[in-house]
């Protein structure tokens, strides 16, 4: 069965930054998009930024130079680097990967509060 670990969430103050990896196992066919979503409570999930396998990627206006999503595709692993952060960005972030099939990791969550 197919499995996302996703590490890398905690508390961190306005401006900090945090990485978040999120790798893929078990995974034998081609994973075409990797991307990270969030859900703030009270909130629908939204997109925040996505990777294709040819390494084309895709951000939500709100996270657009500050965020930086990258893949490294020999370990099916995707990482979102986060600088700046803002409270609005608290949320609970999900990996996803796409691959014919879709599969949400478990989650992580990220606090931005002084």
């Amino acid at each position: 069965q197919v499995q996302l670990v996703e590490s890398g969430g905690g508390l961190v103050q306005p401006g900090g930054s945090l990485r978040l990896s999120c790798a893929a196992s078990r995974i034998i066919y081609r994973i075409y998009v990797m991307g990270w979503y969030r859900q703030a409570p009270g909130k629908q999930r939204e997109l925040v930024a996505t990777i294709t396998d040819a390494g084309s990627t895709n951000y939500a206006d709100s996270v657009k130079g500050r965020f930086t999503i990258t893949r490294d595709n020999a370990k099916k692993t995707v990482y979102l680097q986060m600088n700046s952060l803002k409270p609005e960005d608290t949320a609970v972030y999900y990996c996803n990967v796409q691959y014919g099939l879709s599969k949400w990791g478990q989650g992580t969550q990220v606090t931005v509060s002084s």
